[in-house]
């Protein structure tokens, strides 16, 4: 019989130790299943990260030569860059189903067994042995390192109480009760933001790493365990809170830097994927390409921003969280206005805010400013950013010879028109507002290529706002929506208004 060619229907019919031996399986520590199973999909051009975007020629081709190279990997990047999500999908390199010794708390190898359990097991029972079979989904554990983690919930310690039922010494090796390490057996072991183990138990790793032998409480058992370590952990967690201690760093075989995505185009393949947008009425509400990438620019912004920790990094959550809430946004104000579809505005990005103030980490000067405002700047920039790659620059346009071409809607504004877009607008309404701009539908079509009848307005709206991040317009934030005014009538308004306070600075 050819253990290799066996089903996993067929190897769940093996229920003995005298029967698994029949069947031609030879013991195979887990880091060389990861090799076998890495090097079959290499050769059956397979991806074994799949889902995983932009790090097709970074990332993975570093983690293919750690597995390859049996090493323990430490995933070194910041927030947010799939660290967790890269372990969890080392599983699929794991053999479908493995034997164990039933009953066995080390998971043993009915060949290679660890535990005096599961020794005393085969010496009693001999090929009559019961083994089950332990699927690769449940060969997975995962522990988030936190200061209040002992050396008894990785390792072990003696259980006085087990002691006391089962009447044993302790100098009994059955006293011990096992932690997450010694379970974890033949299992890939993830220790989630590694810098924030206490020194101590970060020591308690270096035998397992290097000997593959553990102690408690005095026993020196020599366990050579099979298990596949993989630590993740965030370079500010280094100088803050926490640090790797060098022997442990020295024993982790492969160190493997991640990062964010490298352009808007792989950043909305992941928004695209991680949204949950499940039991919304995606049909009724168009979405803009100009508005994802929109989405995407404003996790690019925060990222280089001034007020942003750059240290602490801005998660990919924020682009997904930020998108969730742009389509909650319209699907409100479908709901609002009992229409049947509808098309987002840049209004709606006012609604993506509270998805942005939780996702960075503001400097001195961030929190001086507020995390409101921070995160409005931070939309305003990326439409700026944006506005060129559909529209001529307004401060260029100025010099132009040719015209400029944004003369007359900013003239509109010059006689001391206002326009107030409003979250809750109906499309008619909306519509309507827009058109009431002289020569902003003209600047749109002449400008925007290949533009769709349907978003004809959206990019009029965008016209607008860009106009005002070029100082062309004023732009108010309102307690519903934004309002668009002349830039010279409202710095006379805001003058007026604060003249007393003037005279009072004065005064000081």
């Amino acid at each position: 019989m050819d253990y290799q060619k066996l089903t996993g229907h067929q190897l769940l019919q093996i229920k003995t130790l005298g029967q698994l031996k029949a069947s031609g399986y030879q013991p195979k520590s887990i880091k060389e299943e990861l090799r076998d199973n890495l090097i079959k999909k290499i050769k059956a051009k397979e991806n074994v990260f799949e889902g995983i975007w932009g790090y097709e020629d970074t990332v993975i081709p570093d983690i293919e030569r750690a597995i390859l190279s049996r090493h323990n990997i430490n995933l070194l990047g910041l927030r947010g860059q799939a660290k967790t999500r890269i372990a969890r999908m080392m599983t699929h390199l794991l053999d479908e189903y493995v034997p164990v010794v039933y009953g066995s708390e080390l998971n043993d190898d009915p060949l290679h067994p660890l535990s005096t359990f599961a020794k005393d097991q085969i010496e009693e029972k001999g090929d009559d042995t019961p083994i089950i079979w332990w699927h690769r989904e449940d060969r997975y554990t995962e522990k988030l390192a936190t200061p209040d983690v002992s050396v008894a919930d990785l390792i072990g310690d003696v259980d006085p109480i087990k002691a006391a039922t089962m009447k044993l010494s302790y100098n009994d090796e059955r006293v011990i009760h096992y932690g997450l390490v010694p379970r974890s057996h033949r299992c890939i072991f993830v220790i989630n933001e590694l810098p924030d183990l206490q020194a101590r138990i970060q020591v308690a790793l270096f035998n397992i790493l290097q000997e593959g032998d553990i102690q408690i409480r005095g026993f020196k058992l020599r366990l050579p365990l099979e298990i596949q370590f993989v630590f993740t952990a965030n370079p500010e967690d280094y100088t803050n809170r926490g640090s790797i201690v060098t022997p442990l760093k020295d024993r982790i075989e492969s160190q493997i830097i991640t990062h964010y995505p490298k352009s808007i185009e792989i950043g909305k393949k992941i928004t695209a994927q991680e949204a949950n947008l499940a039991g919304k009425p995606v049909e009724q509400i168009h979405v803009p390409e100009l508005m994802k990438d929109l989405i995407e620019q404003i996790a690019i912004e925060a990222r280089g921003s001034e007020f942003v920790d750059e240290k602490s990094g801005v998660s990919a959550r924020l682009t997904i969280s930020a998108y969730e809430n742009l389509i909650s946004a319209a699907e409100r104000r479908l709901y609002l206005n009992g229409e049947s579809n509808t098309v987002v505005r840049i209004a709606d990005l006012i609604g993506v805010i509270p998805a942005i103030t939780g996702k960075v980490e503001l400097v001195y000067e961030g929190e001086q400013e507020g995390a409101g405002l921070v995160a409005y700047n931070l939309i305003g920039k990326a439409i700026r950013t944006q506005f060129v790659n559909y529209f001529p620059s307004p401060e260029q346009k100025k010099k132009d010879k040719n015209g400029n071409p944004y003369v007359i809607p900013l003239a509109w504004f010059g006689e001391g028109n206002e326009l107030d877009i409003l979250a809750s607008q109906s499309d008619k309404e909306y519509k309507t507002l827009l058109h009431s701009v002289p020569g902003l539908e003209e600047v749109v079509t002449q400008m925007v290529k290949n533009l769709p009848e349907k978003e004809k307005e959206f990019f009029m709206e965008f016209a607008l706002h860009g106009l005002a991040e070029y100082s062309q317009l004023s732009k108010k934030l309102l307690d519903t929506g934004l309002q668009f005014k002349d830039l010279f009538s409202s710095m006379f308004d805001m003058g007026a208004g604060d003249e007393e306070d003037d005279f009072d600075e004065d005064d000081n």
